[in-house]
């Protein structure tokens, strides 16, 4: 079995932000709910060790909502029976908010065997931050981010470009601001309007040039300038790193490895093996189809797909291209015209062995990453 990672969704929050559609909900800290759910975990991640399941585990992650919303106690709880149960990690993410990031929080985490944080910033403009429904000023964020740094601890910052009121000072102003705090990874993207958020509400019947693609890509394209002079390089779609500072986990997805997630907004992605293995914890989950591949299941809606040798390969090339490291170009040789294609289109190149995303690929992922998922069904 190859489990590689482990996902563990914490849907606590202390309160929704303005663009969040996730699977999260506003909870008092004293709300019962969260130790009733902390009971849950602890129990399920043990049967899971039992099954044999976390034996090979090499990276976690705590997502949320807010995981640092759970308090010290709880957290430190979680974390530390994560640690006993997964003998091999080799990184442990936790997210956090500036917020709920107290240093009691960060001591536990520290001393659980928390490697690395990652922290929702969003904007260090306070009149962004506010239009984005945060609960944290950016005076908070930074004096947060600078003591976690401090820890030892790998950390590493969300921010987000095309939102309202943000101008290129500001962006350009929140970047470096950023990199001033020392941390060693940033996470960059463009805000998506999703439907049924307040802030969707809110611009329904009004227009946002503030989110066009033209400024997305400007912005997008302003961090990278930036961040590679401050020293970071961009390793995925969104992802920036100091050299030996990229996330394990998050290649994990992007490169095929297979995962669990625990929790209501969880999805897990598993080889033969593994789900095999699964059974034994879910029993509801069905007895595998021959031709499978790759099992992907969700434990809230029970929903389980069975992916084919071709859907995963199409699966694992969209993924790939996410990198900047692309995927071999052998992987390619049986969709000779897709491939073509895309070379003529100027999405990817050749370096070497190598099919990358070229600068218009990654702006324009959508139409790459769709083309390559279109090999998933043969033609006709």
């Amino acid at each position: 079995m190859s489990l590689g990672a482990l996902y563990v969704h914490v849907p606590f929050c202390v309160k929704k932000c303005a663009y969040c559609d996730f699977a999260s909900s506003k909870t008092r800290a004293d709300d019962p709910l969260m130790d009733a759910y902390l009971d849950e975990r602890l129990g399920e991640l043990d049967r899971c060790a039992d099954a044999g399941l976390l034996d090979h585990c090499k990276t976690v992650y705590l997502g949320g909502g807010t995981p640092t919303h759970l308090g010290a106690r709880r957290i430190g709880a979680l974390a530390a029976r994560i640690q006993l149960l997964c003998p091999q990690l080799i990184e442990f993410s936790c997210e956090a908010n500036p917020d709920s990031l107290t240093d009691d929080v960060l001591a536990v985490l520290v001393d659980a065997g928390v490697t690395r944080l990652s922290i929702g910033v969003q904007s260090l403009d306070d009149g962004e931050l506010r239009a984005l429904g945060r609960i944290h000023t950016a005076g908070q964020a930074k004096e947060r981010v600078a003591v976690a740094v401090k820890t030892g601890l790998d950390v590493s910052v969300d921010l987000m470009c095309a939102i309202p009121h943000q101008t290129d000072v500001s962006w350009r102003r929140t970047l470096e601001e950023a990199i001033d705090l020392g941390v060693d990874h940033l996470s960059v993207y463009p805000l998506t309007i999703e439907e049924g958020t307040p802030l969707e509400y809110q611009y329904r019947n009004e227009p946002t040039p503030w989110n066009d693609e033209d400024v997305q890509a400007k912005h997008m394209e302003a961090a990278e300038r930036i961040l590679a002079i401050a020293g970071y390089s961009r390793y995925e779609v969104a992802s920036y790193a100091r050299p030996g500072k990229r996330c394990a986990h998050n290649i994990a997805y992007w490169t095929g490895v297979p995962y669990l997630g625990l929790g209501p907004g969880a999805a897990s992605m598993l080889d033969a093996a593994g789900y095999d293995h699964a059974r034994k914890v879910y029993r509801w989950l069905p007895p595998r189809k021959p031709d499978s591949v790759r099992m992907r299941f969700s434990t809230l809606e029970r929903d389980v797909e069975f992916l084919s040798s071709r859907e995963t390969w199409a699966e694992d090339l969209m993924l790939g291209m996410r990198m900047t490291d692309g995927i071999e170009a052998t992987r390619l040789d049986i969709a000779p015209q897709t491939r073509d294609e895309l070379l003529t289109r100027g999405l990817i190149e050749r370096h070497g062995n190598r099919l990358v995303p070229t600068h218009d690929g990654w702006l324009l992922g959508n139409e790459l990453f769709g083309t390559l998922w279109d090999l998933a069904v043969p033609s006709p």
